[in-house]
């Protein structure tokens, strides 16, 4: 191993393959200096703590990061669902102090499970009502409502000595196309951006949050390069907002930047821009997980080699991210907040409109449309387990029987969900979308985000009492 291939593994942050013990290839980066991994759910198998711990015992400073948001984003609870609403019924119950404790509870369940650094909050504000990808992930609409929820998520997430990441810089709200499948536009001037988008991330950095995210978005306004490889928007990140952090890339896998120009090429260019950890992205997505990491390392080892890429930039941001691994390992623990706060919250912004109940067993239809990239496929809907745990017997799949309720879940207006309110009108919407954007018509229940702590409210309230 050379002395460049040490430099360049300390700012990286692969995805691999395996729920129980660690590839040879992880280990022996591990050993040259590796600077962590990014976990995915089929990466939390039965003990996932004794992998975290076989990781950090083969290297004390190595960081373990996950999205951890809430609502519909989990790694750690991706089976059973997130133990806590996600931001958006945050932003609409608009209690900080709720915030705070929510983001403190994960911030524990985090370090009991091993992960160092949390990818969340999304501090992007939703100001762009089609947008696919942030929705229900975002607080609000509204810069000062996303500002002091973002700020109070980051309080409460490194009190409880995890870090927090404000994403995505500088804001995905205003996109109408996911980052996931294609390269999105904003065309906004720089006031708009610094009046719209940059409040929370102010905020944030206010709140002493350990490390920003960035959008592989383009801002036409400043550079036509996407934010990720645009040294104009992160010199805004460090020069106007005085963020001294560490500054992480959005997945490299994603299509805005692997359709583009490449995992390779988009590292060198993320780095020179002023990236200093670059999340190569989840292997589960098709590729091999080694195979990942090696492109994105040699392309820039080689760019370090032909002086692309200058070694003092690299070296920069290494020392930023041992700074960040050295916070992690002096970061205390914070008391978890009860349980029942999550449930609490989520049912004080449920809204019920008519008759909800289910009395005699139900059959779910699920139409909530293509998956959420950020979240993932679920086999089913979070509330078919939830009604089975209160003791409903549910059935589910594209075929309703006429002889049972009728429960739809949705997240906004669709063909299907006419068709079925045409047939059944006595047919209950559980609604996981942005009301913002639609209500659906008939008998409803909108939750403000699609969760378990969504779904055991909804269940609650279907069965009614008793």
């Amino acid at each position: 191993m050379t002395g460049d291939e040490r430099l360049v593994n300390g700012v990286l942050l692969p995805g691999f393959v395996g729920d129980a013990v660690p590839p040879d290839w992880l280990v022996r980066a591990a050993d040259d200096g590796l600077a962590g991994v990014c976990v995915f759910a089929p990466n939390v198998g039965v003990d996932f703590p004794a992998l975290t711990r076989a990781l950090h015992d083969r290297a004390p400073g190595f960081i373990v990061a996950s999205d951890e948001e809430g609502g519909a984003v989990t790694r750690l609870e991706q089976r059973t669902g997130s133990s806590w609403p996600g931001a958006g019924a945050l932003g609409r119950l608009d209690d900080v102090a709720v915030t705070e404790a929510v983001a403190a509870a994960m911030g524990a369940q985090c370090r009991a499970a091993g992960v160092d650094l949390a990818l969340a909050p999304v501090a992007d504000v939703n100001a762009e009502p089609e947008n696919p990808v942030i929705g229900i992930r975002s607080f609000g609409a509204t810069p000062g409502l996303v500002a002091r929820h973002t700020a109070a998520f980051v309080r409460g997430m490194q009190g409880a000595g995890t870090a927090a990441s404000a994403k995505h810089f500088p804001g995905h709200g205003s996109t109408t196309v996911d980052s996931h499948k294609a390269l999105p536009r904003i065309d906004a001037d720089l006031t708009t951006l610094r009046e719209r988008d940059l409040p929370p991330f102010a905020a944030a950095i206010q709140a002493g949050v350990r490390t920003v995210m960035t959008a592989h978005v383009l801002f036409p306004a400043l550079d036509d390069r996407p934010a990720t490889m645009s040294p104009p928007l992160l010199g805004l990140l460090r020069a106007e907002l005085g963020f001294d952090g560490v500054v992480i890339s959005d997945a490299l896998d994603m299509q805005a930047i692997a359709g583009t120009v490449g995992m390779g090429p988009g590292a060198v260019a993320a780095v020179a821009a002023g990236v200093d950890l670059v999340c190569v992205g989840s292997p589960f997505n098709g590729y091999d997980d080694e195979t990942g990491y090696r492109e994105v390392r040699d392309a820039l080892l080689a760019a370090v080699a032909d002086g692309t890429l200058p070694r003092a930039r690299v070296a920069d941001a290494g020392r930023r991210v041992a700074e960040l691994a050295t916070w992690v390992r002096a970061a205390g623990d914070a008391p978890v907040a009860e349980p029942g706060l999550g449930h609490q919250a989520v049912r004080q912004v449920a809204e019920q409109v008519g008759d909800v109940r289910v009395t005699r067993g139900a059959h779910v239809l699920d139409l909530t449309g293509p998956a959420n990239m950020a979240a993932g496929r679920l086999r089913e809907p979070r509330l078919v387990g939830a009604m089975r745990a209160l003791g409903v017997d549910v059935t589910t799949g594209p075929d309703a029987p006429v002889d049972r309720p009728l429960v739809v879940v949705v997240a906004g207006p669709s063909a299907e969900l006419d068709a079925v309110r045409a047939a059944r009108p006595d047919a209950v919407a559980v609604h996981v979308g942005l009301p913002d954007r639609w209500r659906p018509p008939g008998p409803s229940l909108t939750l403000w985000g699609d969760g378990r702590a969504q779904a055991d409210v909804a269940a609650e309230l279907l069965r009614g009492p008793g």
